[in-house]
């Protein structure tokens, strides 16, 4: 009797441990499947490429990541995305790495595109995300994720993206009851700060370089176009979204490279995993309610 005693304590102990570090640290191979999420005409659709973590049958947190490449390039399936996607898989996460309409592709995202036009893309990408994740909780036999913890992250134009779909687009698509769970932005920025209130503040982690010469870190138009200039639009960067959640009293986490460039806004994806997986970890699977900056040198 006392020999099952101490087995079951150490079995408890076991899973406690177990409980306590899913989701922190690499227990898992990964699996990748491709799927099509949406039609655009008989020879033009978007797909999406999907890891999850092999032989768990549990409803997972899904981390969806929406590349850069100011909406006129890029790609969903790159060295970098892979092992970003790959390594957030080992820890338990599903992840969704998807395409969307590059609608800039001949415009450009420069001072001579109008700012009207970039507006366009902003909402036609915050559309397709949309349709993305309405296409992944709908086919729950193939993706199976928890609805409750879905997290939106991108780089640089994608980061855009996922930012104006959390905080700016009137989204039609995607069910009144859900709310995302979090939303990840690497050098990404948002077009007013008016709509981010206690209601819709939603746990956020941003990546971004003081010197970022294309995505203004603060408040600053965007590529820095003069006000004369066809594109110019004035956007509000992660120091103005964190100072924002910061005056609410809502969670956000901003990791700063001072003196770091745009060129910054896909390092994270490297460099940052420790943190990116700490945010997730305690501020949205957790809800730590925490107020977290960390600045690091260039």
């Amino acid at each position: 009797m006392k020999y099952t005693i101490t087995l079951l304590i150490v079995f408890l102990n076991f899973l406690s441990a177990y409980s306590q570090t899913e989701f922190l640290d690499s227990l898992y191979t990964v699996e990748t499947s491709t799927h099509t999420y949406l039609k655009l005409s008989k020879k033009d659709s978007l797909q999406l490429d999907f890891y999850k973590p092999v032989d768990v049958d549990k409803e997972l947190p899904l981390l969806l990541y929406v590349h850069g490449g100011g909406f006129s390039g890029g790609v969903r399936d790159d060295s970098n995305t892979v092992q970003f996607a790959t390594k957030m898989a080992e820890k338990g996460y599903a992840v969704a790495s998807i395409s969307y309409q590059l609608i800039m592709k001949k415009l450009g995202f420069g001072c001579d595109t109008k700012t009207k036009e970039k507006i366009i893309a902003f909402d036609t990408a915050a559309e397709d995300i949309s349709l993305a994740i309405k296409f992944i909780l709908k086919n729950d036999d193939i993706f199976n994720i928890d609805k409750d913890r879905v997290v939106i992250s991108g780089t640089s134009a994608g980061a855009e993206a996922v930012l104006h779909l959390a905080y700016v687009y009137e989204n039609k698509i995607l069910p009144k009851k859900f709310k995302l769970a979090g939303v990840i932005g690497l050098a990404g920025a948002i077009t007013t700060l008016e709509h981010i209130d206690a209601d819709k503040a939603i746990p956020t982690q941003l990546f971004h370089g003081t010197n970022d010469n294309l995505v203004p870190y603060h408040i600053a138009a965007h590529h820095y176009c003069s006000p004369n200039s066809k594109g110019y639009m004035l956007l509000y960067g992660s120091r103005a979204i964190a100072d924002r959640l910061k005056g609410l009293g809502k969670s956000y986490y901003l990791f700063s490279i001072n003196g770091g460039t745009h060129s910054w806004s896909g390092i994270p994806m490297s460099r940052c995993i420790m943190e990116v997986t700490d945010f997730l970890y305690n501020d949205v699977l957790n809800n730590a309610k925490r107020q977290t900056e960390r600045t690091i040198g260039f």
